[in-house]
């Protein structure tokens, strides 16, 4: 009753798109891929003794699966319920909405749910997968249901909030940075503040409550985490109710709020009407055309007994703008970029919370002792926060590049430009070289970070020029896929949840690969044939992103040889061997690039439909 027709329609029509059989079949098949991945690479060269050996093995998929299904709710639902309020304004579409007789509740939390929906089939979907681990012991069914419950409270909460933003924010760009460096900020602040007061007061454990990871690592681990004789399934409830409090909190706030910040102040069109009264007629004066001043100004001008000419002359002496006109370069789309608020501005607001994270991550470093032992076993401290850091700065990156294109199309100016002398050379580079200025002090931060690492004697001068040339490697990347993604896709959700979705989910492979190869502690040779089934989903994945629109021999076997050389380039990682990482990055990702380029340059006419050769 509170969401309203907008859940009852994306309920009755989601069924009859491919896609939704499409992500329930391939998310149930991932899970299963995964799961035979673990059991080869870590029972592929000695049979398990006894059922300890399954039942650690059990406990070890559970563990991965379920850190990793929680990281995908969590940044899917940000990405969903914010992209679905956003298209029915990129598509003028929500002003019809507010225009019926919708209650606020119907509308905000109807949008929400309605964009929540994939979100919730694939956590359904993991539900049988799960449910077969209890076969092989070292795992509840106990723990299952609550990490299942903690699945939809964690989305729920995200959902509100991505659905707060884009119901207040108007650009796509400030709708995506907002919603994703809030909720890193919120998850961190939380768990800093329970840390710092301590686990085992009332006040620390209410803010820990607020983190569905924290609560996670309290349902993994039953046995080992217990605070005042209570168990991690009543630690589960807590946190269970914080997340679902905090997402009806978000949501009143979020309906009392809707109609005062939509539709916005560009809506409103003032019209003048001729029987007004005085107040009125003063307000309809002021919005008099420009031809309509001028006439009546020059004729009580020449009443009044001055010449003609001159009273022209005095008129256009006192209209004229104070502010002199910008000079605009010879190539104006770079220009737009650059030197206007294309992207609103508010922009600083996000750069400052990126910054606020990197101080957060100094001063966690600061904490740490030298002589800390490696996370995970893979890395140190201060690589992770460089990981992190650029991570997040690959995803604002991307999603700068492909706002920069869809905000065109949804603005109805990217005809005008396509009808203009603008060459393909030009909007293609002016594009990507505007993205990458505005997030230039994005960029430059875990540069800062690497620098600093080298100067502390982390590594040599080598690994400081092979990090840096990877690292740039894959911003170029990250910023062409982006406009890679606008060019194929002519929808603005479609082409910006394909951009950041292929980002996330590369690296998350790279992640749960690095745990997988980390946890078997055997031969590489003998992992690679049960990874060659994950490399080949993440293949077959990436090749139906890039090559969905404008099929091509470069784009798919870029799609096909990425996974491969990601994996080679993880091996070499954890076996030191630098160079060879930097020729697994720089090589793969750099070929990308140019195959994403190349058809967007030359065929430019192809990817968008029409242009310069229809002028001929």
């Amino acid at each position: 009753m509170l969401a309203g027709p907008i859940v009852t329609r994306e309920l009755t029509t989601a069924p009859r798109k491919y896609q939704h059989f499409g992500l329930r079949a391939g998310y149930a098949a991932a899970m299963c891929v995964l799961m035979f991945t673990c059991s080869q690479s870590t029972f592929a060269s000695e049979i398990p003794r006894g059922i300890g050996d399954i039942s650690r093995f059990s406990v070890f998929v559970f563990d991965l699966m379920c850190f990793v299904q929680l990281l995908i709710v969590t940044g899917a639902s940000l990405l969903f319920a914010a992209g679905n309020v956003s298209q029915e304004k990129d598509r003028r579409t929500l002003i019809l909405l507010l225009m019926t007789d919708l209650k606020n509740t119907e509308l905000v939390i109807g949008k929400t749910l309605a964009g929540l929906l994939p979100v919730f089939t694939m956590i359904a979907v993991s539900i049988p997968v799960l449910m077969s681990l209890t076969i092989l012991g070292g795992i509840t069914i106990d723990q299952i249901v609550w990490f299942e419950i903690l699945c939809v409270v964690a989305a729920l909460a995200a959902g509100s909030w991505g659905a707060l933003v884009a119901f207040w924010r108007d650009k796509t760009f400030q709708t995506i940075a907002i919603t994703l460096m809030g909720a890193g900020i919120f998850l961190g602040t939380v768990q800093i503040l329970g840390t710092l007061i301590g686990a085992e007061t009332l006040v620390g454990r209410f803010f820990l409550s607020f983190n569905p990871f924290h609560a996670l690592s309290t349902l993994l681990r039953p046995l080992a985490v217990r605070v005042d004789g209570e168990s991690a399934s009543s630690l589960a409830i807590h946190s269970s109710l914080s997340l679902l409090g905090l997402a009806i909190a978000l949501w009143v706030y979020t309906c009392l709020r809707v109609r005062i910040w939509n539709p916005t102040r560009a809506v409103f069109l003032t019209t003048v009407d001729e029987k007004t009264t005085p107040d009125a007629e003063n307000a309809a004066s002021e919005t008099l055309t420009t031809e309509n001043v001028d006439a009546v100004s020059v004729s009580q001008l020449v009443a009044e007994g001055t010449d003609a000419q001159e009273a022209e002359e005095e008129l256009d002496r006192a209209t004229t703008a104070v502010r002199a006109s910008r000079t605009i370069w010879d190539t104006p789309i770079i220009w737009r970029e650059i030197c206007t608020q294309a992207y609103g501005n508010r922009v600083g607001l996000i750069k400052a919370a990126y910054f606020l994270v990197a101080v957060a991550s100094l001063v966690w470093l600061r904490g740490i002792p030298e002589d800390a032992p490696l996370i995970r076993g893979v890395m140190t401290a201060s690589g992770v926060a460089f990981v992190l850091l650029s991570l997040l700065a690959l995803i604002l990156v991307n999603a700068q590049a492909v706002t920069s294109l869809t905000s065109e199309r949804d603005g109805q100016t990217l005809e005008l430009l396509l009808v203009t002398e603008v060459t393909a050379k030009e909007f293609i580079f002016g594009k990507l070289g505007g993205a990458l200025f505005n997030m230039k002090e994005v960029i430059v931060v875990p540069v800062v970070f690497a620098v600093m690492a080298w100067a502390q004697g982390q590594y040599n001068l080598e690994g400081l020029i092979f990090l840096l040339l990877g690292y740039l490697t894959l911003v170029v990347f990250a910023t062409t896929l982006g406009l890679h993604s606008g060019l194929t896709f002519s929808n603005s959700r479609s082409a910006i949840m394909n951009s950041l979705g292929t980002l996330f989910f590369l690296f998350v492979g790279v992640f749960v690969c690095m745990l997988l190869i980390v946890e078997a502690r055997k031969s590489f040779a003998l992992q690679f044939v049960p990874f060659s089934f994950f490399m080949f989903g993440g293949g077959l994945g990436l090749w139906s992103s890039l090559t969905h629109k404008n099929p091509s021999t470069a784009l798919t076997t870029s799609a096909w040889l990425l996974p491969f050389l990601t994996f080679y380039a993880i091996v070499s990682f954890l076996l030191n061997d630098t160079a060879a990482v930097f020729m697994a990055v720089v090589v793969p990702f750099g070929f990308t690039v140019a195959a994403m380029l190349v058809p967007a340059v030359s065929a430019f006419d192809v990817a968008l439909g029409r242009t310069t050769n229809d002028r001929g």
